[in-house]
């Protein structure tokens, strides 16, 4: 078990992206994504370190592999990949060979900023995924590799080798390295405070009530 499994995941799997997208803005951090979701309903929440991986225009210079292949192989057990296709849904750049293999190789998932296609090759797999949308047409021809594991950008946000990607069903949050215990304590603050507002508002208070006690209005202040 790594030293993120130990100290950081199970904290991680109590929060929600919302919780994080909350803690990042009261930071003054930029890690929230927008537009990318799981591709099946059931798909499960993600997170792990970011193994990346950057798309470019297919042309008369040729990638030596197909794409994905280099950032299963240099993935850990636990990681998240996760590809940066400038948001195009033209065409797949993940599919279901490609999420076997990273099932196998102990992948979380994948997020993508863009489109995959073999969704239901991925529920037999029960390999989680991400991504803007899902198509037909493969990358072959279209779109290739230009590098992995370099900086990134995923829907609008800066993603480096080893930032923490978390998933869930409202969206995509990015958490940079150097920042996750600051961040994690952050979201653990406001997902208590959370849990006390709903717990009275189940409790009979009135949601004014409620509001006035615990100001959330500027609960990111």
């Amino acid at each position: 078990m790594s030293d993120f499994d130990v100290t950081y995941r199970r904290r991680l799997a109590i929060l929600s992206t919302t919780n994080i997208a909350d803690a990042l803005d009261a930071l003054d951090l930029k890690g929230a994504t927008y537009g990318i979701r799981p591709v099946w309903e059931n798909a499960g929440k993600v997170i792990g370190r970011a193994v990346t991986l950057k798309i470019t225009a297919a042309g008369l210079t040729k990638g030596k592999n197909h794409l994905g292949v280099k950032a299963i192989e240099a993935a850990k057990q636990g990681d998240v990949i996760i590809i940066d296709n400038g948001g195009r849904l033209d065409t797949s750049c993940w599919g279901g060979i490609l999420a076997n293999g990273a099932k196998m190789k102990g992948v979380s998932g994948v997020v993508v900023d863009g489109a995959i296609r073999d969704v239901d090759d991925c529920i037999d797999a029960q390999f989680p995924a991400y991504a803007r949308g899902t198509v037909v047409a493969t990358a072959r021809g279209r779109i290739m590799e230009e590098a992995t594991n370099i900086m990134i950008q995923f829907g609008g946000v800066q993603v480096r080798p080893g930032d923490v990607v978390m998933g869930d069903r409202s969206g995509v949050v990015i958490i940079p390295q150097e920042k996750l215990d600051e961040v994690l304590a952050k979201a653990e603050e406001f997902y208590e405070k959370e849990e006390q507002m709903v717990a009275e508002i189940r409790a009979g208070f009135s949601m004014l009530e409620v509001d006035n006690k615990f100001n959330y209005e500027k609960m990111l202040k």
